[in-house]
């Protein structure tokens, strides 16, 4: 005959075995609850990490097809950029309110194909690769265009972009674009979701100083910009927020700059015309210290050009330099090299 004690033990040991039964469900709900807790912290953190956008591009109901009609103009009208994004080429025809593109840099003008129609007097194109986006400067936008299949495709745009949006930069350190407001002194900064096409403005910040005066370039260097002269000053300030790091002075004949650069030791700048909008004084000129400008002491390079244009913006690839020009026929854009501070292998490409 069993023992009582030993039975009343089986018993409690059933007993607790039940109740740990009876327990398991809720020790599953603790822990699915905990692991999902968990998860979202990480979503949120994951989320918090990307840009946080003051407002989305706006989509366009029917995307427009671009760069499948060919240009139809034998000369550019006051081309301001030509670029090269990816494996593409692209000149802006600001004259012509149009943007042409072709992946074959020396293809007959009337062979290139024209990326968009929709703008008016627009000056630069700027990308990532994903998406382009193209300053429209008298309709105060910026247009987004996205390359799908070897299409391209106008996708996107912000209206009410300043006054005059002039220039647009992307900055691959940041992975940002940059697009300036030219009367305002606003500089919007605009990024893209990483895991799509859509493109959103994340903050405005702006030079006080350079408001009602007008600014046509900036130019990213590490992390500062230098704002070209609208009102008699070459300003550098922080990437990061533009309080303003360093100013130079320069003569009221070449305050009207259009932009600066960078190439070797000198700062090539081009000017579009004095203080009071003469392009009388348009030239291109180079120093190695901007603090020189005040005294006049600078190099005038426009001769090499042949001179008597208005040069405009820069652009440098395929192991060459460009520039843009307008007023002289036949001298749309020029291709140059520069050797030991040297510029050679001058020659025109378009007209």
């Amino acid at each position: 005959m069993k023992n009582k004690n030993t039975i009343i033990q089986k018993q409690n040991i059933k007993t607790v075995r039940k109740r740990s039964l009876t327990n398991r469900p809720l020790v599953f709900v603790i822990l699915l609850l905990v692991v999902l807790s968990i998860a979202a912290l990480i979503g949120q953190s994951f989320l918090q990490s990307g840009p946080e956008f003051l407002q989305i591009a706006g989509q366009l109901d029917e995307p427009l097809e671009g760069g499948v009609i060919k240009n139809t103009q034998a000369s550019l009208s006051v081309p301001t950029q030509i670029t090269k994004i990816g494996e593409d080429y692209f000149i802006v025809d600001c004259y012509h309110n149009q943007i042409l593109t072709s992946p074959d840099l020396n293809a007959d003008l009337t062979d290139w194909l024209v990326l968009t129609d929709q703008i008016d007097k627009g000056h630069t194109i700027a990308g990532d690769g994903t998406v382009y986006l193209a300053d429209d400067t008298e309709n105060n936008r910026i247009l987004i265009f996205e390359k799908r299949n070897g299409r391209f495709y106008l996708t996107q745009s912000f209206d009410d972009i300043g006054i005059r949006p002039h220039y647009v930069a992307y900055d691959e350190d940041s992975n940002r674009f940059y697009a300036l407001s030219s009367m305002t002194g606003e500089l919007y900064v605009f990024a893209r979701d990483s895991d799509s096409s859509v493109v959103g403005l994340e903050k405005i910040m702006s030079i006080p100083q350079l408001n009602n005066y007008y600014v046509r370039s900036f130019t990213i260097d590490g992390d500062s910009i230098y704002f070209v002269s609208g009102n008699a000053t070459i300003i550098r300030a922080s990437r990061e927020n533009l309080e303003v790091l360093e100013s130079w002075a320069v003569p009221e004949e070449i305050a009207g700059m259009i932009q600066l650069t960078k190439i070797q030791d000198y700062f090539y700048i081009t000017v579009s015309t004095d203080l009071y909008g003469s392009q009388d004084y348009a030239t291109l000129l180079r120093v190695k210290d901007l603090a020189d400008l005040a005294s006049g002491s600078w190099e005038d390079i426009y001769a090499s050009f042949i001179g008597g244009g208005t040069p405009y913006y820069f652009s440098s690839f395929d192991g060459h330099y460009y520039l843009t020009e307008h007023r002289i026929p036949g001298h749309g854009v020029w291709q140059f090299d520069v050797l030991n501070n040297e510029l050679i292998n001058i020659k025109t490409l378009f007209p």
